[in-house]
């Protein structure tokens, strides 16, 4: 284009022209000016590195923002209303255009809002509110997809402008997510429900580097033939220039760069000309390397150092060093050499770059990231190797076309230089590759298709894909589709087939991925497979951001898995499996596991659970890195190693936290506490048994926390009560350290305290626990809001009974949760209240209650005298409904009626018989009795019974009672033997009956049971009855095991009344509180004993209203009496 056809900036409404400080945009801009600032459709444009594409973005909002231009020429702003998104593939390109944009458009009252791992400060109102949102493509794609109702899918009706930046980057594996991310767009713009807002109508603007097959692009993104612009090397402003030289290969790929470190600064002498230089590694410890090599050969000159020029030079950067976190950084700063990557902490890269472009800094060693748009032009630009290592296939490949022209498109800097110079460094039998590099990059192809099954879940997630159809059509909303069509090869579809096979194989791949989601449950489909609902586990996997197989690790866990074996998950997650097991690492890592001084809590074992000697996978290095960063004092300093220790937390935290949330969904109590604990000690870098958990307080570092563990400060209590002036002197600093470092006690959470108790229930079968939450400091006023998670769970069953978040800063204190529990089956359940907090470790608080599987299904009573393992439990339990009081105090045989027998108690087994036996408890002498002497003391009790009525004559309701237990008896098909024992022991009016029984059963002379159903039933010796007896004992359904000794708790009223009459416990009697004994007369006929315990009832009128109060023993949901109870319960009344 001509010098006269150029556009003027004074071409723009008076309001806009303050956004440019030049004059005439060049010839790229002024030919797609028209259609960027004078029309609204779809374009895709192809130039040369540093040809000003960005201007055309910037005229593209300026083409949005004069919507808002009223008729006399007044710029009204709605804030929000209209938002453009800038979608970038490098963070620290989006941070660049932010820094720019909202200097040139803040005086508008624009506001930009960066979206990207290094900025969580945002808040759905922050998105609302954004005019321009700047963002990495896998960001935006995490922040829409879980944040569906709060800011998430909620802002894309305000979306009336996508700015695609570097669209080439398609080909890359990380154009998956910016492929998702515009068909999301895409998709939603053709939804029938958001037709009328600016969505509906979104332009979509994408530039690239010199690409072949810009068609393609333009197909995809609708983009019609007038809006296709495509440039080439004549729009270069600054003329380049290419040298490539060939080096010998080495013995791998790794020594081969190794090796070119000796060559770079004979080459930067040679043809930098003493000018500003990029040398680009393809990793980052390369990067680090490279410097330290060109710092090292520098400091060799001395005064004569060719990258310090000046006196001034040197000045300012002695005064830049010391800014600097990095401590090799510092030394090389001073040499006028840095290095550049990822990763740098935000404030160091922000140093580097400035000095760079300040000239201070001469030579640059970094990454390719770097390549990618952010403006930091050089002179010259040398390419170390033309390999870089592949995450995804594991091993070295040669960079695309596209990478190389975009490392290539840094060098030459428009307002110094005419020229710029490119040196290729690479293998003598590669180049020939690379002699042709500018004449254009390879095809772009799709990388959707392996990740494809995480972006169909988080499309159903969304509900942007509620049925198969759908899912359909979001397919062919992919970039995949336009490349299947065109090269079905490369898709794994034979070539040549017609157009309508490859949309039947797109359904088939659908269907697949569906199928396979569904059958992890990620997923729910109808019988027909038709309409698609996200479950849990997808809505998880969406949220977090994970890789299907990662999350297939997470479903597989062990239900009752530990800390170590979460840990194990995290380091065979997909996300970190780039990390690789480097040869030179092996011999420290080796040293780390060997852990002579006892540091690492976890250790990598071989088969034999004894400590490898030797780590040799990529999982193993992963686990030993993890352990020894979460001592809080690592032993490794490399700088690879850290990074990728860094990677592990930051990774790691993430999936430990969906970790959690999943085994919240599944009830899992011990896999909860473990991905919490997980969590939190990745993302602090601090195991929770650490000395040093002082350092999350803000100001603390490693240096602080090691001075204050040595004046015996190890937690956040001894901080709070240490002498300030105490701390200076140990720490060495001065006054008011002390004062801060006590301050920064007020960014932890309000103290609080948890209690769990058990409270009387009503309900049958039930468990009813009180927790309480009470607040014992006030919250300061802090922006910053703490969240605790508040579990109860039962350890034995490893279930969560119940599960909140709570606010740490604003419960209503105190705060009272009731949970109903059944009551235990087994032996004693261990509940567990636990309250966690979400960032800070070594504040949890814990709280454990034993239940125990009570006789009583209404009150949980313990036994308060702990016997040995061998003694049976005491287990006879009996409540008493009557207004009578009770009468307290050992039996006494001198004072008890003759109608009133004595209890006795057994207790032990004999060891010395080897027969079961009993112990006699009256007024504390213990008589031991053999099998023989048991028959005589029963035949000797039961001559003293007083006469009482025969057995015949029975009350209604012991007859109703006799007929249960028949009843009990035939569903249960006991053997003849215990059917004879629950009629004629089943509901003895008396004591006669009881007297008479007990002399036919023992008589000797018994010789015939009393007629049933017309038959004469077997008669029974004394070793036959003895035996059964022994039988019952063992599967008497109220005895326990011998673990039931344990105390109990009971209610405070009726722990007074145990207190007060410890008796009670002696006979293992345990009383209502309401119950009281009855007066028991000669006069009463009526009265009802049964044999598991004494018990008294009312007369006979009385006796079928307090029928559900009698004594009984409880069997799962039975509240009926037993008449026969075993071994124990068939002497309790001698």
């Amino acid at each position: 284009m001509d010098t006269h056809t150029l556009k003027s900036v004074s071409d723009l409404p008076a309001n806009f022209r303050s956004a440019f400080t030049f004059r005439y945009f060049n010839s790229l801009q002024s030919e797609c000016f028209p259609l960027c600032f004078h029309s609204d459709i779809n374009m895709v444009i192809s130039a040369p590195t540093g040809s000003g594409k960005t201007v055309l973005f910037e005229l593209c909002i300026l083409r949005l923002l004069s919507k808002s231009i009223s008729s006399d020429g007044r710029f009204l702003h709605a804030k929000g209303a209209l938002k453009a998104v800038y979608i970038s593939p490098s963070k620290a390109l989006v941070q660049e255009k932010l820094r720019d944009w909202n200097q040139k458009f803040n005086s508008w009252g624009i506001s930009c809002l960066e979206l990207t791992g290094d900025n969580e400060t945002y808040s759905s109102k922050n998105i609302q509110d954004a005019d321009i949102i700047l963002t990495t493509p896998e960001k935006f794609d995490a922040v829409s997809r879980y944040r569906v109702t709060s800011g998430g899918l909620g802002f894309f009706g305000d979306i009336a402008l996508v700015l695609i930046d570097e669209v080439h980057l398609l080909n890359d594996p990380r154009g998956a997510a910016l492929e998702a991310i515009v068909s999301r767009i895409k998709i939603l713009s053709s939804n029938h429900e958001l037709r009328l807002s600016t969505l509906a109508s979104v332009r979509l603007l994408a530039v690239s580097a010199t690409i072949p097959n810009i068609e393609d692009l333009a197909e995809w993104l609708k983009v019609p033939t007038a809006g296709i612009k495509r440039f080439g090397e004549e729009m270069r402003p600054v003329k380049l220039t290419t040298k490539v030289f060939g080096y010998a290969a080495a013995k791998n790929d790794f020594l081969f760069e190794k090796r070119l470190q000796n060559y770079i600064y004979d080459i930067l002498m040679q043809y930098s000309k003493g000018k500003s230089a990029l040398v680009f590694c393809s990793t980052r410890k390369g990067a680090q390397e490279a410097a330290q090599k060109l710092a090292q050969t520098a400091m060799a000159f001395g005064y004569s150092n060719p990258f310090v020029k000046s006196r001034e030079q040197l000045e300012r950067l002695r005064e830049a060093s010391p800014m600097c976190s990095d401590k090799q950084m510092q030394s090389y700063i001073l040499q006028g050499v840095g290095y550049h990557n990822g990763g740098l902490c935000q404030k160091d890269r922000s140093l580097v770059e400035g000095l760079f472009l300040s000239g201070d800094i001469q030579v640059l060693c970094t990454t390719n990231t770097l390549a990618h748009g952010i403006n930091l032009p050089a002179h010259t630009v040398v390419i170390k190797s033309t390999q870089h290592f592949n995450k995804e296939k594991g091993h070295y490949m040669e960079y695309d076309r596209s990478t190389l022209l975009q490392m290539s498109g840094r060098a030459g800097r428009p307002p110094f230089d005419d020229t710029g110079m490119v040196i290729i460094m690479t293998r003598r039998e590669t180049v020939h590759l690379y002699e042709n590099l500018l004449n254009g990059c390879e095809v772009v192809e799709s990388q959707l298709l392996p990740c494809l099954i995480e972006h169909l879940t988080a499309e159903i997630v969304q509900l942007t894909v509620s049925d198969v159809t759908r899912a359909i059509e979001w397919m062919k909303c992919s970039y995949l589709y336009v490349r299947m069509k065109k090269n079905p090869e490369n898709y794994a579809i034979k070539k040549g087939i017609p157009k309508d096979r490859v949309e039947k194989h797109l359904q088939e791949l659908c269907l697949q991925k569906i199928n396979e989601l569904s059958s992890y449950q990620m997923i729910w489909t109808d019988t027909d497979g038709f309409v698609l609902k996200p479950e849990e586990p997808g809505r998880l996997m969406t949220k977090y951001y994970l890789k299907f197989d990662t999350m297939k690790y997470i479903i597989h866990a062990p239900m009752g898995y530990s800390l170590d074996e979460a840990l194990h998950i995290v380091c065979r997650a997909e996300e970190i499996s780039w990390i690789q097991l480097r040869r030179n690492e092996k011999k420290t890592l080796n040293d780390v596991n060997a852990d002579k001084e006892g540091r690492l809590r976890f250790h990598v074992n071989d088969n034999k659970g004894k400590r490898k000697k030797r780590i040799q996978t990529r999982e193993e290095k992963l686990f030993v890195l993890a352990n020894d960063w979460l001592t809080g004092d690592p032993s490794v300093h490399d700088l690879s190693m850290t990074q990728d220790a860094n990677s592990i937390c930051s990774n790691g935290s993430r999936i430990a936290r969906c970790m959690k949330e999943y085994f919240i969904y599944k009830k899992n109590y011990k896999g909860t506490i473990s991905s919490t604990l997980l969590a939190k000690s990745l993302f602090q870098k601090l195991w929770d048994d650490s000395p040093y958990l002082l350092k999350q307080l803000p100001g603390i570092g490693m240096v602080t926390a090691k001075a204050l563990h040595s004046m015996g400060v190890r937690s956040f209590e001894a901080l709070g009560e240490a002498d300030p002036r105490r701390i200076e002197i140990v720490t060495g600093r001065k006054y008011p350290f002390g004062n801060h470092i006590k301050e920064s006690l007020s960014s932890l959470p309000p103290k609080v305290e948890i209690k769990v108790e058990e409270v009387e229930c009503q309900k049958q079968g039930v468990s009813k626990l009180a927790v309480t939450l009470t607040r014992l400091s006030q919250p300061l006023v802090s922006t910053k809001r703490h969240y605790a998670d508040m579990i109860v769970g039962s350890e034995e069953e490893n279930l969560i009974h119940f599960h909140e978040k709570i606010r740490m800063d604003d419960f209503s204190s105190p705060y009272s949760v009731t949970i109903l529990l059944k009551r235990p089956q087994q032996a004693k359940v261990t509940v567990k209240a636990d309250l966690i907090f979400e960032e800070y470790i070594g504040i949890d608080l814990h709280e454990t209650l034993v239940l125990k599987k009570a006789n009583n299904n209404r009150i949980n009573y313990k036994s308060e005298n702990r016997l040995p393992h061998y003694y049976p439990p005491m287990v006879d339990v009996c409540i008493v409904d009557d207004d009578t009081p009770v009468n307290y105090g050992p039996p006494n045989r001198k004072d008890q009626k003759d109608d009133m027998p004595s209890f006795k108690l057994i207790d032990e087994d004999s060891e010395e018989e080897k027969e079961p036996y009993v112990t006699m408890e009256e007024e504390e002498d213990c008589v031991i009795i053999n099998e023989h002497t048991v028959f005589d003391h029963i035949r000797q009790k039961a001559k003293c019974y007083p006469s009482l009525s025969t057995l015949n004559q029975t009350s209604p309701a012991s007859e109703r009672s006799t007929l249960k237990r028949k009843s009990l008896v035939k569903n249960s098909q006991l053997d003849p033997l215990f059917q004879y024992d629950s009629v004629v022991f089943g509901s003895p009016t008396n004591t006669k009956d009881i007297k008479q029984i007990a002399q036919q059963i023992l008589s000797p002379v018994y010789a015939s049971l009393p007629e049933k159903n017309g038959k004469t039933e077997r008669p029974f010796s004394d070793e036959t009855v003895f035996n059964y007896i022994r039988k019952r004992s063992k599967n008497s359904p109220i005895l326990a095991t011998s673990k039931m000794e344990d105390p109990l708790t009971i209610s405070s009223q009726e722990g007074r009344n145990a207190e007060t009459n410890p008796h009670n416990r002696t006979y293992g009697l345990m009383v209502s509180p309401s119950a009281k004994t009855p007066r028991i007369t000669r006069d009463a006929p009526g009265e009802m004993l049964s044999f598991d315990i004494s018990m008294a009832k009312r007369s006979n009128t009385n006796l079928e209203e307090k029928k559900k109060g009698s004594c009984s023993t409880h069997e799962g949901k039975s509240n009926g009496s037993d008449s026969f109870l075993g071994f124990k319960s068939i002497f309790s009344f001698l």
